[in-house]
């Protein structure tokens, strides 16, 4: 009785201090607060993330109260969501210091990372639509944030308009699945008793709606653009799109996987992800604008971990939503820094490198092979085992097969252990939490993994041979298809942002 009360007394805390958050933001949309308010409002962000993390820890049970669905992976998510706006809102303090918008980025952004959290704590389903719709509305009002400027108000016009017709898609989704079971409770609709009630065409029916409304926010093809035309907005806003926003199909699908697992939607998702993992790959390589390159990056993470949600892998999902978001948003607050100084390199012995380079691709294929026959040999096994050996050997000739002298490569012998001890401990954490909490899906059979991996590869080497033979016409037109693709649309990109001319015009008049 007492743990069961300590841990209502800190749920109730954790909505308290969220509600007195959002309440907070609402109050920087007045436009007499003071700033100093803001350093006030980010230390009341602070203890919600806080609070959320000491539930995790003292508590592993599985409670619905009310409306509210509380285990492991909701407190994980509430607290991975809350703390990248933490962090982005501290970044910001002085980041966007004297923008004319700066209270109101701050507003916006805590509604949108609140509303996000409650909706992976939610167990009544219209709830969860509430939520996420608030979710989407927060950020559309961020990248339309700077209303004089046409190119963001075009972006956010765009933006907004695919955002509506996703939550549309996903409501339709919600109703259809109360009306067939008969309940509003996520829990007791994807019980096993509810999920007979469905026939085939119904639960297929539903999946393909909840696919269609991921997609959507996870810019999959073929709705990648609103992500690339988003590198107009502040550099903060790209960063929170990672708090479970553009990569929601890894925790949208983990909810519902009972319902999903086992339906011809999963053919129609490895599709759809695979041709974004393919795409997202290709502007990568030919996109100059580094955020750009970020964006389109992204497109490929989120297809790749919707692979993993078809083929029903969702834990490994989750750890691939949390890592690529915390990874890409790191990258996004850095890209001031992102441009290179080439210096001289010196030269390496070309039998030194080669025989340093086989070594890794050795030690790669070793750990292929040990991961495939020591794991589950299901599906997803296979592609997770090479991209793991892949890893193990790229860093390895980045960090040993580069490196000069016995020092260099002593550190970096070093480096690559440290980051092996890292990834194995997180591994652990994060396999301690979600793999009680997780639903295990029904794994696709291996021959269609094999077919994923195939098209992945296949799409590869053709980029490999097309980039060895630059002047052959398919490579040309390949190229500038991709450029293309990834390219501005005309009202959505200025050489001189216009709006700033009436600031200029007022400058030289004083």
């Amino acid at each position: 009785m007492l743990i069961q009360a300590n841990y209502l007394l800190l749920t109730s805390i954790f909505f308290l201090t969220l509600a007195v958050a959002i309440f907070s933001a609402l109050l920087l949309l007045h436009p007499r607060i003071p700033l100093y308010i803001v350093r006030i409002h980010i230390g009341i962000i602070a203890v919600p993330p806080l609070i959320a993390l000491i539930i995790l820890v003292t508590e592993t049970t599985h409670r619905i109260l009310g409306p509210w669905r509380l285990d492991p992976l909701a407190w994980l998510m509430a607290l991975f969501v809350l703390t990248i706006g933490l962090i982005i809102q501290r970044y910001s303090v002085r980041y966007l210091l004297g923008d004319q918008f700066y209270r109101k980025y701050f507003a916006f952004l805590t509604i949108t990372t609140g509303a996000a959290s409650l909706t992976w704590l939610c167990n009544d389903l219209r709830l969860l639509v509430l939520c996420w719709g608030i979710t989407l509305l927060g950020l559309t009002k961020l990248i339309g944030l700077n209303k004089k400027w046409q190119v963001a108000r075009n972006t956010a016009a765009f933006s907004g308009r695919l955002f509506a017709f996703s939550w549309l898609i996903l409501l339709v989704s919600i109703i259809w699945l109360a009306q067939v079971t008969g309940h509003w409770q996520l829990s007791l609709a994807l019980s096993e008793n509810s999920l007979k009630q469905f026939a085939g065409w119904e639960r297929t029916g539903i999946n393909l709606l909840l696919v269609l409304a991921i997609v959507i926010p996870a810019a999959q093809w073929p709705f990648q653009r609103w992500l690339l035309e988003s590198a107009v907005v502040p550099t903060p806003v790209s960063a929170v799109m990672h708090a479970g926003i553009v990569n929601v199909g890894g925790i949208m699908l983990t909810r519902f996987a009972p319902l999903f697992d086992g339906s011809l939607a999963q053919i129609f998702l490895l599709c759809l992800a695979s041709i974004s993992v393919l795409l997202g790959t290709g502007m990568i390589l030919v996109q100059v604008d580094y955020k750009r390159q970020l964006a389109a990056s992204t497109i490929a993470q989120m297809g790749f971990m919707l692979i993993q949600c078809a083929l029903g892998s969702y834990v490994a999902a989750i750890m691939h939503l949390i890592l690529h978001g915390l990874f890409k948003a790191t990258l996004f607050l850095q890209s001031g820094s992102a441009v290179r100084h080439y210096e001289k390199q010196s030269k390496i012995s070309q039998r030194s490198f080669f025989l340093w380079k086989i070594t890794g691709v050795v030690l790669g294929v070793f750990i292929v092979e040990a991961s495939w026959l020591t794991g589950s040999r299901e599906g997803y096994q296979l592609i997770s085992s090479i991209i793991l050996g892949w890893s193990l050997s790229f860093a390895w000739t980045r960090m040993i097969a580069y490196s000069q002298g016995v020092i260099e490569r002593v550190v970096g012998f070093i480096m690559l252990g440290v980051v092996a001890v890292v990834f194995i401990t997180i591994h652990h954490v994060l396999s301690g939490v979600l793999y009680t909490t997780v639903y295990q899906g029904v794994k696709l059979p291996l021959p269609i993994a094999v077919s994923v991996l195939f098209i992945l590869l296949l799409g590869s080497v053709i980029g490999m041979w097309l980039a060895r033979n630059r002047s052959s016409t398919s490579f040309a037109l390949l190229y500038l298809w991709l450029v293309r693709l990834g390219d501005p649309l005309p009202n959505s990109s200025e050489s001189h942002p216009r709006y700033l001319m009436h600031y200029l015009s007022r400058g030289g008049n004083q």
